[in-house]
């Protein structure tokens, strides 16, 4: 079984009192075999050059990973210039904010219909043991799984719908890219990694049916909209009707309602201006 990593705090000492120790051991060392060839200005020395390799210098949002001898023992994530064990292995890892721009995918939708699909996730390394240990390449790592969670999440939409019932890729982004977040931040947890943001930056049919796909969208909107008008114009003419009835200005048999009715409908449902008919003799003629 893998053994589960967490990252802690390293030992460490500042750096500038440690140089000042190697400085004062050197200058001794050098004194002492100068001037009496004592062995102790050899040991000196050696003490120095053991002193040298424990320096290390960490820049903002950077973590320096320490290993000896195969083990980790810490890391230091304070900026500044430190003294460590000298023995240790140094791993810099980046602690910035960094974008990972993904390819354009050509992924099937949940209706079947391929797309192309791009998205840019904003991520940064918060555990820097998990990333160093636990996966093999934190930043291939992090390519790789962000692709799988784009395909999957294109997999689970439609690129576009006109019911509202019905969620779609371009119907709700926001939802979209909240849902993406949360699978890019499980799939990179294990690398000690947070997705600060993930959202789609790309989104098209694939060429070989961007064409019928726009006609068929256009169709959809039509019937979307007919269908929108139709249900205001027999609300109108329900009000219209019911208006007339309450105020009692005519008294209509079901025929002359159904002829109201027909004309209210042409009139409000009808695409091009309606042409009014001027009727001069009574009303049932």
């Amino acid at each position: 079984m893998q053994q589960a990593i967490q990252e802690h705090q390293a030992w460490k000492v500042n750096g500038f009192v440690m140089l000042g120790v190697g400085l004062a051991t050197f200058v001794l060392g050098l004194l002492l075999l100068l001037l009496s060839g004592s062995i102790l200005g050899a040991v000196f020395f050696v003490v120095t050059g053991l002193i040298g390799p424990g320096f290390v210098m960490v820049q903002p949002n950077e973590a320096r990973v320490l290993i000896f001898f195969g083990k980790y023992t810490g890391s230091v994530r304070e900026a500044g210039f430190f003294w460590v064990n000298p023995f240790t292995i140094k791993k810099r890892v980046s602690l910035r904010v960094r974008n990972f721009n993904s390819e354009k995918l050509k992924v099937n939708d949940a209706a079947g219909n391929p797309i192309i699909i791009g998205a840019v996730v904003v991520w940064k390394v918060v555990d820097s043991a998990k990333a160093l240990f636990d996966v093999d390449n934190y930043e291939e790592f992090v390519a790789i799984q962000s692709e799988t969670a784009i395909r999957s999440l294109a997999s689970r939409y439609p690129y576009d719908s006109h019911a509202d019932d019905v969620p779609s890729l371009r119907g709700i982004p926001d939802e979209v890219a909240e849902t993406l977040k949360r699978e890019v931040q499980e799939r990179l947890e294990v690398a000690g990694v947070e997705v600060i943001e993930a959202r789609i930056s790309h989104l098209a049919y694939a060429p070989e049916i961007a064409q019928a796909m726009l006609r068929r969208q256009q169709a959809e909107a039509i019937i979307a909209a007919r269908k929108k008008i139709v249900e205001g114009a027999v609300g109108m003419v329900e009000a219209a009707l019911a208006h007339i009835e309450g105020q009692n200005l005519l008294q209509l048999d079901e025929e002359r309602k159904a002829a109201m009715v027909n004309n209210l409908l042409v009139a409000l449902v009808a695409e091009g201006d309606a042409q009014p008919v001027i009727n001069t003799g009574t009303l049932y003629s």
